[in-house]
């Protein structure tokens, strides 16, 4: 049952915290709108109740007050494109007179974007003042924003205080972010497999201790493979490698080993002899990588490897990339994984890709449609994953 769906707005004021930090370029313009289109369907159903809707949002990190460079008055025209040309109004404040004005003003079927709210302190503060004076431009509060739930901002969190439970609740992005990851965490179908990839053990520590109790296996790729393969005792040559963090490695071999949870490591690596798409290359074993070679990607043997353990799973998960995937040369391990999902999902396995690079990931092979679904939040993920309570969420159930 959706809270969202079942609601009817006719004659409401729905006020939406979106996640549209999308980036720009120098001259203003939007080179990726993934997080816009996100946000489309909640609004598109509020419009179509008869409903009016507030947009708030937050753009880029100003040190400073008010920026133009972080002005969400950019990203107007482009909005107005994805609503099939609907009435987009923009209030120049997202609080005080201005604000309060361009809401009173604001009539069924149109939309209102509000300025960054942080252009204000009080914003990341979680300033109680601040999102009461945000409250009280809207009848209802809906949280679209799963990209900033594990934030306590006033906007995300705080502002839940001041609507009833029956006025506050998930947009359509934040219902299908929350049932997906829920799914995967607590109602996994098994063999349930986590693929986790990218730099550093030191970011993957917390999702890789608490996927520990709930996965069957644990695939590791990415530069932090390179820190459980010295752990192990093996040559990586000049492969990146958190050399504090041997003993922890060494520690999550042995837990895994304890509750029986089968935790890969890759058996051979495309080695280059510098971090430059122009690089020499060369497959090796990861007994041995030569002194002066990094290792840059899985070799073949590790993408069999994983392809056959994703093939045989029910529920999968996907955090980081297995290599350098955005030189061509080092491509090849994440497309193999990123096809071996797709393969398992067309089988009619339950696949979740979360995750900047994994994301970018699926997008650059054209993959993102072929995967159960595709998470916009990459911290809220992380933290969701890693077993903490979002206040973004937290404070809509309350």
């Amino acid at each position: 049952m959706s809270k969202f769906s079942d609601h009817n707005f006719a004659g409401q004021k729905a006020l939406i915290r979106v996640d549209f930090n999308v980036p720009l370029n120098d001259q203003f313009q939007i080179t990726d709108d993934t997080r816009m289109q996100a946000a489309v369907p909640t609004i598109r159903k509020i419009l179509k109740d008869g409903g009016a809707v507030i947009l708030m949002s937050h753009l880029g990190r100003p040190k400073d007050g008010p920026t133009d460079k972080y002005s969400l008055k950019h990203l107007v025209n482009h909005l107005i494109k994805l609503l099939n040309g609907a009435t987009v109004k923009f209030a120049e404040d997202c609080i005080g007179e201005t604000a309060e004005k361009a809401a009173a003003g604001l009539q069924m079927g149109e939309v209102l974007l509000l300025e960054n709210l942080r252009f204000h302190k009080q914003e990341e503060k979680g300033d109680r003042a601040f999102a009461e004076q945000l409250s009280k431009l809207g009848d209802v509060y809906v949280n679209d924003a799963f990209g900033t739930a594990h934030r306590a901002h006033a906007s995300t969190a705080i502002i839940a205080e001041f609507f009833p439970g029956d006025k506050k609740m998930f947009g359509l992005l934040m219902e299908g972010e929350t049932s997906s990851a829920e799914k995967v965490l607590h109602n996994s179908e098994k063999p349930f497999t986590a693929i986790l990839g990218g730099a550093k053990v030191s970011d993957k520590i917390l999702i890789i201790e608490n996927l520990m109790n709930k996965a069957d296996n644990i695939i590791i790729g990415g530069g932090m493979a390179y820190t459980f393969l010295k752990a192990q005792g093996k040559e990586i040559g000049n492969s990146l490698v958190e050399n504090e963090k041997l003993d922890l490695a060494n520690e999550l071999l042995a837990k895994a080993k304890q509750l029986g949870v089968q935790l890969l490591i890759p058996v051979d690596s495309i080695a280059a002899d510098k971090f430059a798409e122009d690089a020499s290359t060369q497959e090796v074993s990861n007994d041995n990588i030569p002194a002066g070679w990094m290792g840059l990607d899985i070799g073949p043997k590790s993408r069999e490897l994983f392809s056959e353990v994703i093939a045989a799973s029910r529920t999968i998960l996907w955090n980081g990339p297995m290599g350098v995937f955005e030189m061509k040369p080092f491509q090849g391990g994440t497309k193999a994984v990123a096809d071996a999902i797709v393969k398992a999902t067309a089988g009619g396995a339950f696949s979740l890709v979360g995750g900047g690079d994994s994301v970018a990931a699926v997008n650059k092979f054209g993959l993102a449609e072929k995967v159960s679904y595709v998470s916009t939040g990459g911290g809220a993920m992380l933290e969701y994953f890693e077993g903490k309570e979002l206040p973004g969420i937290a404070a809509v159930r309350k």
